[in-house]
């Protein structure tokens, strides 16, 4: 199993130290003393999460809620934020197709006096509520998103997933590199499904391959709430791909059947984080065999997998578990070194907790918190292995696993790619 290793360093995000200072001011006397009436004065950590309980994506909301609650758990072990134990709020961002119920539960995080929102999982859902969220001086730190319209959007949105400048280079390599020169994509018209595709398709072209059906600009995306594909599948199907890439969410389920009967071989078909996932109840034994899907993020080490299960004993999937636990994490240490857990404190501080200043490695919370209350700079090496957040709070680095599906249409990791943010 691969473990987190060393990434990149970046520029930290300008002003974070004097916006630090400033979440700190107080009346009197040193840092310390401002730190300890910060402190006194602050409210226990309220984190909320907008994690899909329900909807297309729904099979991506218990390994995330397992990473935030096994987060809190070990936070709340190590004596909580600033002498407070910290408590969740969990709410569902459902999916783009049922926008109210995030628009909903965004209200109630807010109304609640959340200093942190974990999510959303879909791209297309923070940007329904962004606004809201951010508007309100609330910290929002996405382990999934991938948009890059999302990079440098606020400076109260993080993310701990790379943008799709990683992931697309990471699928387009991988296509090409299996020596195919003719992609077809079947991709539904949502901001996460065309800012992945536009940045696989440029990959794809710069080794000198074509795409032939999908391609930014030819108007071929499908509607997300389409109920049939078949027209989509027989125009791909006459442009004669060698690999086809499908950038979707629950539609994989009707697609993937309906384009193997078309004559696409399972090993030429290419699927992302929205789609990779265990069909073994759902298709018939050797449907997907061969095929590959590429998900963000550093596959979880046995030890962390049976972490998360102690919180959740019927997980079977852990995507994006690493990445919701080290959002946790951050805006926790976030608050510590800021010494207070509103969320104006809590943004002032998440770059330097990551380690865009530099500072001493350190890969647990109450590690992290020993080396703050000496008054080091840190660098918290979480789960994930992404590297410092940069000026657009995105991770300056990151990893994208690689995921083989066998005979009983469950994907294998095979291996994971490191990339760097642009």
């Amino acid at each position: 199993m691969m473990r987190s290793t060393h990434a990149l360093r970046a520029a930290a995000l300008a002003g974070a130290a004097a916006l630090a200072l400033a979440a700190c001011a107080s009346s009197s006397g040193t840092a310390d003393d401002e730190t300890t009436d910060s402190a006194a004065e602050s409210s226990p950590l309220i984190v909320g999460t907008l994690l899909p309980q329900t909807g297309s994506l729904a099979f991506l909301g218990p390994p995330e809620i397992a990473g935030v609650d096994l987060a809190i758990e070990e936070i709340n072990a190590a004596g909580g934020v600033l002498g407070a134990d910290v408590t969740a709020e969990h709410t569902d961002s459902s999916d783009a197709d049922h926008a109210e119920v995030a628009t909903q539960s965004a209200t109630e995080l807010i109304s609640k006096d959340v200093s942190v929102v974990i999510g959303a999982a879909s791209s297309s859902v923070t940007l329904n509520v962004i606004d809201d969220i951010t508007g309100a001086n609330i910290v929002q730190i996405s382990p999934a998103n991938t948009a890059t319209k999302l990079s440098g959007y606020s400076p109260f949105y993080f993310r701990t997933a790379p943008p799709d400048t990683v992931q697309g280079a990471a699928l387009g390599n991988l296509i090409t590199g299996d020596g195919h020169a003719n992609v077809g994509f079947l991709v539904f018209n949502d901001d996460y499904g065309t800012s992945l595709r536009d940045v696989a398709q440029g990959t794809i072209e710069e080794a000198g391959a074509t795409v032939t059906y999908g391609a930014k600009g030819a108007g071929q995306e499908f509607d997300p709430a389409a109920s049939s594909f078949s027209t989509d599948i027989t125009a791909l199907v006459a442009t004669k791909p060698d690999a086809v890439a499908v950038i979707a969410f629950e539609q994989t389920k009707q697609i993937i059947p309906e384009l193997v009967a078309a004559g696409i071989p399972s090993s030429a078909i290419y699927l992302v984080d929205g789609n990779t996932a265990d069909y073994s109840a759902d298709f018939e034994a050797g449907t997907l065999e061969g095929a590959q899907g590429t998900i963000p993020g550093a596959f979880p080490s046995d030890e962390f997998q049976e972490r998360l299960k102690g919180v959740d004993p019927s997980l079977t999937d852990f995507a994006y578990g690493p990445e919701s636990y080290d959002a946790t994490i951050l805006a926790a240490l976030a608050a510590v070194k800021g010494g207070a857990t509103d969320g104006t404190t809590i943004q002032a501080n998440m770059a330097a907790v990551s380690g865009a200043d530099g500072g001493e490695e350190c890969s647990t919370f109450a590690d992290c918190v020993a080396l703050l209350e000496d008054g080091s700079d840190i660098t918290y090496k979480g789960q994930a292995g992404i590297g410092p957040f940069n000026a657009d709070n995105d991770p300056s680095s990151a990893f994208i696993g690689v995921y083989k599906f066998g005979a009983d249409n469950k994907n294998v990791w095979v291996k994971a790619v490191e990339g760097s943010v642009g």
